[in-house]
């Protein structure tokens, strides 16, 4: 089973910028896709990005243009590059790996706080 850590939140000011970062204990370049989530208090949790193979990513609308979502195989890394930082980005983000398909299960990260200082 792989496990996968998130690492890289804390509190940061309005407008900051932060990195978080998703290390995979084992490979999984045979998956179908990643994805970054975060939920915030109260909040249900929703899927900020996510990445196929083939590289293409989506991102949800309020990160469009500030966030950047990218994966090193080789070294079975993700990295969510967060710029512009508002209030509502403050959540436990989450990275996962779509990996039913081919390992017979998704894999999730036990999630990395940022908060936002206004």
């Amino acid at each position: 089973q792989v496990q996968l850590v998130e690492s890289g939140g804390g509190l940061v000011q309005a407008g900051a910028s932060l990195t978080l970062s998703c290390a995979a204990s084992a490979d999984t370049s045979d998956c179908s896709g990643w994805s970054w989530y975060r939920q915030a208090q109260g909040a249900e949790r929703e899927r900020v990005a996510v990445t196929i193979p083939d590289g293409y990513t989506v991102y949800t609308e309020s990160v469009k243009g500030r966030f950047t979502f990218s994966r090193d195989e080789k070294k079975n890394t993700l990295t969510l590059q967060m710029k512009d930082l508002k209030p509502e980005d403050a959540a436990v983000y989450y990275c996962n790996g779509g990996c039913r398909r081919t390992h017979g299960m998704d894999y999730w990260g036990k999630g990395t706080r940022v908060a936002i200082s206004s």
